[in-house]
């Protein structure tokens, strides 16, 4: 079975990249074999990043309790609230985002990488980082707005002017 056989679009999801080493498709070649190493270089609407550093399985302990906050019945007698802690870090993640366990588990798995990125490589983290992009480009939005607004004050100053003259 190929890699992307489960995936219905597989082909509309990733670009297919020969490996390296491997023939270029630009350049000439006798026959292609079948068993070419093909590799994925990037998947539909992801960037090109270096990856959050791995979880281990062994560092993790991982609880399930009773749900929290509206929702009712359905939600604070169900057991899916996902507790996952890190033990060399001491860095507790507590993750009730849907009603699914293997959902709330998955994503406390993402927000634990990304907390553990901050904890182990601070201003360096890739999350810090993207954070600090979200901010510049922000204030740079509020500056345009605030600068929008002053020519149209002073186009309407100069319009009442004109019409004062007149």
């Amino acid at each position: 079975m190929r890699p992307l056989a489960c995936f219905r679009w597989a082909t509309a999801l990733a670009r297919i990249w020969p490996a390296p080493g491997s023939p270029r498709p630009w350049e000439k070649q006798a026959l292609l074999a079948p068993t070419a190493a093909v590799t994925v270089v990037q998947v539909a609407g992801k960037k090109d990043r270096p990856a959050l550093p791995p979880l281990e399985e062994r560092d993790l302990e991982e609880q399930f309790v009773k749900g929290h906050g509206p929702g009712g019945q359905a939600t604070n007698k169900t057991s899916n609230c996902v507790v996952l802690r890190h033990v060399p870090s001491g860095i507790v993640v507590k993750c009730h985002q849907t009603r699914s366990v293997d959902q709330n588990r998955k994503l406390a798995r993402k927000i634990l990488q990304e907390k553990l990125d901050i904890f182990y490589n601070g201003e360096n983290s890739l999350v810090y980082k993207e954070k600090q992009e979200a901010e510049r480009k922000k204030q740079e939005r509020k500056k345009r707005a605030k600068e929008t607004l002053e020519k149209k004050r002073l186009l309407k100053e100069l319009w009442e002017a004109s019409k004062n003259v007149h």
